[in-house]
């Protein structure tokens, strides 16, 4: 019983770390376009609200994010329901998108450029992205 209580309350945790960061934005994460490797905390967005910056956009499922971890500076839009994010995505200069290994995040990566954004850049797998 003890078990279940902590699972819940890891779970309860990893949820509130979620809300908080909605209500706090992003913090820097790694872009080898700039010259320390860092995207500046300025130019991250927070999800869905800044125009002319930049999104780490993660495309595995909620299950995915949920469960097996991801970069906190991330936002979570499955592969499968991305279509619906596509007009919002297109509001920042730059989407980064990762997943699970990078083979999701290329067939994302297609289907934005497909519908017109140009600045997207694939990172491959989420733990590749560094947010101190």
């Amino acid at each position: 019983m003890a078990k279940c209580k902590t699972v819940y309350i890891i779970k309860l945790m990893k949820y509130l770390s979620l809300v908080v960061l909605a209500f706090t934005g992003f913090t820097a994460c790694s872009n080898p376009s700039s010259p320390d490797g860092k995207i500046k905390k300025e130019d991250l967005a927070l999800p869905l609200t800044d125009t002319g910056k930049i999104i780490i956009v993660d495309v595995r499922t909620v299950d995915e994010w949920n469960n097996d971890g991801h970069a906190d500076c991330s936002v979570n839009f499955p592969l499968d329901e991305l279509n619906a994010s596509i007009e919002k995505l297109k509001a920042y200069e730059k989407v980064i998108v990762i997943c699970r290994s990078g083979s999701r995040a290329n067939a994302a990566k297609n289907m934005l450029e497909q519908s017109g954004l140009k600045a997207v850049e694939n990172k491959g797998a989420w733990q590749n992205i560094s947010c101190p």
